[in-house]
């Protein structure tokens, strides 16, 4: 079932963290939908632009409509990820999407507000909320690349200032995390006075973490055993501490690194193992398999987790 991200977050808030995931495929799309029921957690597809490009947005879509038929017990919303102000509005006007995300983190402060607020005014005419972006995370994803000296964390009096003026629903923060593979060196947590500082400002209001994969050693050294050749030393944010910013107001947690990560593994090694091999099924199929058991793994560190009877409670009390 499609629900509103507004009523994701209203259920969560304070409780847990809903985990958001990026899609571009049946075999992601399948994973995703059978691991949320296993965790009975509620959950959020991201749709990103490179993703309606690569899939196309109809067969995007069309996948997503057939895993809610085989999956009828899931609850989710639908979501654009890291949108232009063009890419919103074809998303509002779809009548898919539960929200949408306008990053226009790059412009200038004024400049950001005001194109927040066009899509927020669009958006909240149709029933829809909208995730905007005050600070930059450093990384890569997709187009979006920001380097380590340009990187700046969110200055809380800003973020009540910028969701005041833009009427945005939920405020993606910089506050320790990095997009792509290639993260941190060394330890990094996440910066926890940012957050206090934030949530006392805008009580009540969700705040989202993204570039929260946590980039597991293991993986990357099985990546790398079978042919590979990621960094070993780079490492994400530590999954241990999710809990802790759900309990600040962080309600939407972004997680796509990690499971492009599972992606690689399991074809790098099934591939290795079977040289000969040329059915795309099989890793497919086993991929699936061990994406679903990633999404029940990271249910539990974001506090999902058997939260979808409440869930649904709550809605119908609505």
């Amino acid at each position: 079932m499609i629900v509103t991200t507004a009523q994701l977050f209203k259920h969560a808030y304070g409780k847990y963290a809903v985990g958001a995931y990026n899609i571009n495929n049946m075999e992601q799309s399948l994973g995703l939908f059978q691991g949320h029921i296993e965790a009975q957690a509620p959950f959020i597809i991201q749709i990103s632009k490179g993703a309606r490009k690569y899939a196309g947005v109809k067969m995007i879509e069309a996948i997503i409509r057939a895993a809610e038929q085989m999956y009828p017990e899931a609850i989710y919303a639908v979501h654009l990820d890291h949108g232009d102000e063009k890419t919103c509005y074809d998303c509002i006007d779809s009548g898919f999407y539960s929200s949408v995300m306008i990053d226009a983190s790059h412009e200038t402060f004024e400049q950001n507000i005001a194109i927040t607020k066009r899509v927020a005014d669009r958006a909240h005419a149709k029933g829809l909320s909208v995730e905007a972006e005050l600070g930059k995370l450093g990384g890569v994803e997709e187009d979006i690349k920001v380097d380590e000296k340009n990187a700046q964390l969110t200055d809380p009096v800003e973020a009540k200032e910028f969701v005041q003026k833009s009427g945005c629903d939920s405020l993606a923060v910089a506050i320790g995390t990095s997009h792509g593979a290639y993260k941190f060196k060394g330890q990094q947590s996440l910066h926890f006075d940012r957050i206090e500082a934030t949530q006392k400002l805008l009580p009540g209001f969700p705040l989202v973490m993204h570039g929260s994969s946590s980039v597991p050693k293991d993986e990357v050294l099985r990546i790398n055993a079978a042919g590979g050749k990621l960094d070993p030393s780079a490492c994400g944010v530590n999954e241990n501490e999710f809990k802790r910013a759900s309990s600040l107001g962080v309600t939407k947690v972004n997680i796509d690194t990690d499971g492009r990560l599972v992606w690689t593994r399991v074809h790098r090694e099934f591939f290795r193992d079977d040289p000969a091999g040329f059915d795309f099924r099989k890793p497919g199929e086993v991929f699936v398999q061990e994406y679903a058991k990633f999404i029940v793994h990271k249910s539990t560190k974001l506090g999902s987790t058997g939260q979808l009877a409440s869930l649904r409670t709550a809605l119908k009390a609505k």
